[in-house]
């Protein structure tokens, strides 16, 4: 495979490979390597159309605020939200630890 600029060597290949842990064959290596060429040059066509007088945008189409006004209404009570809980104290839902205090 000729090298360009830019272009993902097989030791890259390798070398991300064995970051993930990952035991890859010579044909893996040639395979993912081309397809990380091709993934490359595709992101670098896509900057190549972006210009000054077009806006970036993150949706094709407008897009309006679809929730509901956020207003405050009655909730739960200390007491009914403990309620229902297998276990509770000083107020508050108790659970099993998980983390070791250092």
């Amino acid at each position: 495979m000729p090298e360009t600029a830019g272009a993902i060597t097989r030791e890259q290949v390798a070398h991300l490979g064995r970051l993930a842990r990952l035991s890859l064959t010579e044909d893996e290596l040639d395979r993912y390597s081309a397809q990380l060429a091709d993934i490359v040059a595709a992101v670098a066509r896509v900057t190549e159309v972006a210009t000054p007088d077009v806006p970036a945008t993150s949706h094709p189409m407008p897009l309006q605020n679809v929730f509901r006004d956020d207003v405050p209404r009655p909730c739960l009570s200390q007491e009914q939200a403990l309620a229902g809980a297998p276990d509770a104290e000083d107020g508050r839902f108790r659970v099993p630890r998980i983390l070791d205090e250092e």
